[in-house]
């Protein structure tokens, strides 16, 4: 399987660099009105690149420059700086935005570390094949703590973050009870059958718990009709099947390679997670 090393976290990647030069975080403390990125929001600047964003256009533009300015002269105080988003900037958001700028060295690594972590919602990904490793590679670029289960060895990628936790189930169902609360459930292992054997424990945690965020499952309409009326004769009823979301993925995005049902299903996790506006 491929190697999923070259994705690496985007703290991790500053604090691998931090230890070879120093940087200046650029850090958003502040916000008004409508602006590109929200509180917390940051990018480390140092002399020959940059990793992370706050937002791009001229805002970032001027953050970097004063960013490298500090770098340069090691005496300029690094006060705060307020940017308003408007025509004097160059952009149009109206907005006003709250910059705070600090000198990281390689001896801020530990503090970093922990400062920098983004909270991370429980996913819980059922299936290694194509399109769950589209879907894994995509989580890893997104705030996921991801658990990956296949009843099947050999299926996972080498180099994966700490925040992936792979387990070989057998049988695979058998892992849903010790999923984290809050998990929000993706299902599309290699069989129909363990399809609806990790739907059903799903279900029996639902009715026991009431602790998983969301159950998806991947397939038709056709599939999920057959799947419903097994598991009516299993015993649940109507209001539980209700909570299982089939077809999964955000409705109208067209195409069935792997990677656009990827892009269909993170898009659907975010939407679950809060509005999304996109602004600048």
């Amino acid at each position: 399987m491929n190697d999923m090393s070259e994705l690496p976290e985007l703290p991790e990647r500053l604090l691998e660099q931090l230890a070879q030069a120093c940087a200046v975080l650029v850090t958003v403390a502040r916000t008004q009105g409508s602006v590109p990125r929200e509180l917390g929001t940051w990018m480390a600047v140092f002399a020959d690149r940059v990793v992370g964003t706050i937002g791009g256009g001229q805002l970032e533009h001027q953050a970097m420059a004063q960013a490298r300015r500090l770098l340069q002269d090691p005496q300029l105080p690094a006060h705060p700086q307020r940017l308003a988003l408007g025509p004097s900037l160059g952009q149009c958001c109206g907005g006003v935005v709250m910059l705070e700028f600090e000198r990281v060295h390689a001896s801020d690594i530990t503090r970093l570390r922990q400062r920098l972590q983004s909270p991370l919602a429980p996913v819980a990904l059922f299936g290694g094949g194509h399109v769950g490793h589209a879907l894994a590679r995509l989580l890893l670029t997104l705030p996921y703590a991801l658990t990956w289960i296949d009843s099947r060895e050999g299926v996972f990628p080498t180099g994966l973050p700490a925040r992936v936790h792979c387990d070989h189930a057998e049988p695979v169902h058998s892992a849903v009870p010790d999923l984290a609360p809050g998990s929000e459930v993706l299902i599309m292992s290699f069989s129909h059958a363990e399809d609806l054997d990790i739907v059903a424990a799903c279900l029996k945690r639902q009715r026991a718990q009431g602790d998983l965020a969301f159950v998806g499952l991947i397939g038709s309409h056709t599939k999920w009709a057959s799947f419903s009326h097994r598991l009516q004769a299993k015993g649940f009823s109507p209001e539980e099947l209700a909570q299982v979301s089939c077809p999964i993925g955000l409705p109208g995005l067209v195409g069935k390679e792997p990677e656009v049902i990827a892009v269909a299903v993170a898009a659907q996790l975010l939407m679950r997670r809060t509005p999304m506006h996109i602004k600048g």
